[in-house]
C-alpha cells in the first residue's frame, strides 16, 4: 500500500490542473497528496482564485513557509476569520472565537482554561482514560465486526469530552452530530445547509452557517445557568467564574463561541486522528506487527499518527500588509492559507514522506501548527488520548482487517473519514 500512495502522489499533475478550492478533490484520499505535491515541488506559494463570492487565496505549501506565517501574527492576523468564508466586519464581532483572535485578548481567552490542558493536569488523567478507553474497547470488539469510527474513534475522544464538560454520557451521540453538522458543513451527508447555498445566507451571522451552532449555543447556556457562581473545575465552570488576565468578563457572545469550539475541536480532530492511523496501521501491516512486538514505541508512533493523519489539512490567515512570501509578493487583505497536510510531507524536513514509519525519529510535524500563539490548547491531551487508545487496542488483537469502502468527508478543511468497516479476530 506504501507503493501504491507513492506512485499516485508522483504521478505527474499539471499546476493547471490543481484547485484545491475544489471540495471533490478531497473525497478519494490520494488527490489533495497529488495536489500538494505539485506545489511543493513547482508552485510553494501558489495563487488559488475561488468562485464567488470568495475571492482566491495564497496556498502556502511548504513546511517552512507554513511556520514562518503560522509565527508571525503580526503581518498575518487571525482577527480576519481562519477558515476559506469571507465575512464582513459585522460577522465577525459575531462570530469570533479565539481562533479568530490575536495579541492581549487572544492569550487573556486561552488562558482561562490554559491551565486544564497543561501536563500537571492531563498526567493526572491516565487511570481515567484507560478507563474509559477500555470501555470503549470491551463495547466495540466483543461485535467482531463494526464501524471503528462510530465504535472506537468518535466514541472515545467524547467520553473524554462530556467528562471534561461534565455533562452526561447520554449526551454523548448529540455532541458528535454537532460536530458532524457543523465542520462537515460542506458534505452532503451531514450539513443541514451546505456552505454558500442561497439558505445558508439565513445563517450567516452563525459559526460555519451552521443551524446546529443555535442548538450547541442553547445546551451551553443551560451549563452555564447551572454552573455560574459554582466551585466546580470542569471546562463550563472555569469559563463562567474565571475573569481573564486582562481582566475583560466573557460576554454571552464570547462564552457562545468558546464552548461551542470546545465541543467541535474536542471531538473531531482526535477522532479523525484515530481513525487515519488505525487506517494506516492496516495498510501497512509490518508496522503494525512491529507495536505488537515492541509496544515501547507507541510513544514514538503517535507522532507518525499526527503527521500521517494530519486531520485538519488547513488554517488561515490574512496579511496586515504587503510582503514578501516564497518569492511572491502578497498584498495587504489577501487570504494566505496554511496547509499543513502538505507540510507534514514535505521532503525538505521529512526523509521518504510518504512512508508510514511507527519509528520516525525527529518528526517536526505542523499537526497542531508551528511556533504559533495559536498552537492547539489541547494538543497533550490529544497525544496522551491517542497513545493511551493504542497501548490499550494493540494488545488485544490477533488480526484486524477492512471489509468495505472507507468515504471520506467533503471537505478541504477538516481530512476526516466518515466510516472505516473492520473485523477483528482477538488475541
Amino acid at each position: 500500500m506504501t507503493e501504491t500512495l507513492t506512485t499516485a502522489v508522483h504521478e505527474p499533475m499539471p499546476l493547471a490542473d490543481v484547485d484545491l478550492a475544489d471540495l471533490d478533490n478531497f473525497t478519494d484520499g490520494v488527490t489533495p497528496w497529488r495536489m500538494f505535491h505539485t506545489l511543493r515541488h513547482q508552485d510553494p506559494v501558489h495563487w488559488q482564485p475561488e468562485e464567488a463570492p470568495n475571492s482566491g487565496f495564497w496556498a502556502v505549501t511548504r513546511h517552512a513557509d507554513i511556520a514562518r506565517v503560522d509565527r508571525d501574527a503580526q503581518t498575518f492576523t487571525s482577527t480576519r476569520f481562519v477558515n476559506l468564508e469571507e465575512v464582513d466586519d459585522d460577522q465577525i464581532k459575531k462570530r469570533a472565537s479565539i481562533l479568530e483572535m490575536d495579541g492581549v485578548r487572544h492569550r487573556a481567552l486561552r488562558s482561562v482554561i490554559q491551565r486544564q490542558f497543561g501536563a500537571s493536569v492531563i498526567n493526572g488523567y491516565t487511570d481515567f482514560l484507560r478507563g474509559l478507553t477500555a470501555t470503549t474497547l470491551d463495547a466495540a470488539l466483543a461485535k467482531g465486526s463494526f464501524d471503528f469510527v462510530a465504535d472506537v474513534s468518535a466514541d472515545f475522544p467524547i467520553n473524554v469530552l462530556a467528562r471534561l464538560l461534565d455533562v452526561p454520557p447520554q449526551d454523548n451521540q448529540k455532541l458528535i452530530d454537532w460536530g458532524n453538522r457543523i465542520i462537515g458543513n460542506t458534505d452532503p451527508d451531514y450539513a443541514d445547509v451546505l456552505l454558500h447555498s442561497a439558505e445558508s445566507e439565513k445563517y450567516r451571522d452563525l459559526p460555519f452557517r451552521s443551524p446546529a451552532s443555535l442548538e450547541v449555543f442553547d445546551y451551553g447556556r443551560e451549563l452555564a445557568r447551572q454552573r455560574r457562581g459554582g466551585d466546580g473545575t470542569d471546562l463550563v465552570s472555569r469559563l463562567v467564574n474565571t475573569t481573564p488576565r486582562d481582566g475583560i468578563p466573557l460576554s454571552e457572545q464570547d462564552f457562545d463561541n468558546y464552548f461551542l469550539l470546545l465541543v467541535v475541536a474536542g471531538n473531531e480532530t482526535t477522532r479523525h486522528t484515530i481513525t487515519h492511523s488505525m487506517l494506516a496501521l492496516l495498510q501497512h501491516p509490518e508496522q503494525l506487527a512491529r507495536l505488537q512486538q515492541d509496544p515501547s514505541l507507541i510513544p514514538v508512533a503517535v507522532e507518525e499518527f499526527l503527521r500521517w493523519a494530519s486531520p485538519v489539512y488547513h488554517f488561515r490567515r490574512t496579511a496586515t500588509r504587503d510582503v514578501e512570501l516564497g518569492g511572491k509578493q502578497i498584498r495587504e487583505g489577501d487570504k494566505v492559507v496554511m496547509w499543513f497536510a502538505s507540510g507534514n510531507r514535505d521532503e525538505e524536513v521529512f526523509g521518504n514522506p510518504y512512508d508510514f514509519d511507527v519509528t520516525r525519529q525527529h518528526n517536526d510535524h505542523v499537526t497542531f501548527g508551528k511556533g504559533s500563539p495559536h498552537l492547539c490548547l489541547g494538543n497533550l491531551l490529544a497525544r496522551t488520548e491517542i497513545r493511551i487508545m493504542f497501548e490499550e487496542l494493540i494488545p488485544r488483537l490477533a488480526d484486524i482487517r477492512l471489509t468495505g469502502d472507507v468515504p471520506r468527508v467533503r471537505s478541504n478543511f477538516v481530512n476526516g473519514i466518515k466510516k472505516l468497516p473492520v473485523e477483528v479476530t482477538l488475541a
